[in-house]
C-alpha cells in the first residue's frame, strides 16, 4: 500500500471474530483493511504533526479539498434541519447514572417543543439524548468524529455524518443550533463550552443561550472563574452572565424558546 494511501483511511476499529480473538480494521468506502494494513493514526494527527519527512506538504492542496468536502457534506444535510438545539455531555455517562436519565427526557422535551437534536452522536449523555429525541418523534442528529477506537454513532441517531477534521464538525454544532446545552463530561465537554461561550462573548453568534445542567457539577469551575479569571481582569462581569445553569429540563427548553422568540420576534 502506497504512503497516501494509508493517509486517506479513516480511523480503525477491534472487531471480535468467531474465535473470540480482536482483529484490527479499518473501511475506505467498499475498501476493508486488516492487520499489518491498517494505520493506526488520524486524520487530524496527520494534519497537525509536524514530524518526520516532509513529502506531507505535497499533499496539502488535496486535504483542502476533503475538509471543503465536509462542509459541503455538512452544509447539504442540515441545511432544512429547522430549530435544533445542540447538546454535549460525557461518553462515559453509564446508562443506570442520573444524567443519562435526565439527558433522554431533554431529548424528548426539546422534541416535544418542536426542536431537532445534534449530539456528537457517542454514547453516554450523547445517546440518550439521541433517544429520548427519536423515542418522541423528533430529529435526532449525530455528528461523529474519527479518532483511533472511536465508537460507532449510537442506534438512536436518525441523521448522521461521520467527519475527519474536528474545526469542520464544530462548526455544524453552532451553525444548525439555537443554542447548547452541555452536561458533565471531560476535556471534549468542556472543549465545546468553551468554545460556544467564546462565539458568545465576541459576538460571532447572537441570541445564543449555554446552558449547563446540574450545578452540583459545574460549581467548583463557575467559583474559580469568578475568583480568579474575574478578580484578575481576565473576564468581565457580563461575560459571566452567558451561563445559565440549571437542574431543571423544562426550564432548559423554557431558556430555548425565549431565545428563539428574542431571535425571531415575539409574534412566533
Amino acid at each position: 500500500m502506497s504512503e497516501q494511501a494509508r493517509r486517506t483511511e479513516p480511523a480503525p476499529t477491534a472487531r471480535r471474530s468467531g474465535n473470540n480473538h480482536h482483529i484490527l480494521e479499518k473501511r475506505r468506502g467498499p475498501v476493508i483493511l486488516r492487520r499489518s494494513q491498517v494505520e493506526t493514526t488520524t486524520t487530524d494527527q496527520r494534519l497537525l504533526d509536524s514530524r518526520g519527512p516532509a513529502d506531507w506538504v505535497h499533499t496539502d492542496p488535496w486535504r483542502v479539498l476533503r475538509i471543503t468536502s465536509e462542509f459541503v457534506e455538512g452544509f447539504g444535510l442540515l441545511a432544512e434541519l429547522g430549530a435544533a438545539v445542540s447538546v454535549f455531555g460525557s461518553a462515559r455517562t453509564p446508562v443506570d447514572h442520573p444524567d443519562y436519565a435526565a439527558a433522554e427526557k431533554l431529548g424528548s422535551a426539546l422534541a416535544r417543543a418542536g426542536y431537532a437534536v445534534i449530539t456528537g452522536g457517542g454514547p453516554g449523555v450523547m445517546e440518550a439524548v439521541n433517544k429520548g429525541c427519536s423515542e418522541a418523534g423528533g430529529v435526532s442528529v449525530g455528528l461523529g468524529i474519527e479518532l483511533p477506537f472511536e465508537q460507532k454513532l449510537n442506534d438512536w441517531v436518525d441523521i448522521g455524518l461521520q467527519f475527519r477534521y474536528f474545526f469542520a464538525r464544530k462548526t455544524m454544532f453552532v451553525k444548525y443550533a439555537q443554542g447548547f446545552v452541555v452536561f458533565p463530561g471531560g476535556f471534549g465537554t468542556l472543549d465545546e463550552l468553551f468554545e460556544a461561550l467564546t462565539l458568545v462573548q465576541t459576538h460571532k453568534v447572537t441570541s445564543f443561550p449555554v446552558v449547563l445542567y446540574r450545578a452540583d457539577y459545574w460549581k467548583e469551575l463557575l467559583g474559580w472563574l469568578r475568583k480568579h479569571a474575574l478578580r484578575e481582569g481576565m473576564i468581565s462581569p457580563e461575560d459571566l452572565d452567558l451561563l445559565t445553569v440549571t437542574d431543571d429540563v423544562e426550564q432548559i427548553v423554557e431558556i430555548m424558546e425565549r431565545a428563539e422568540a428574542d431571535r425571531y420576534g415575539s409574534d412566533m
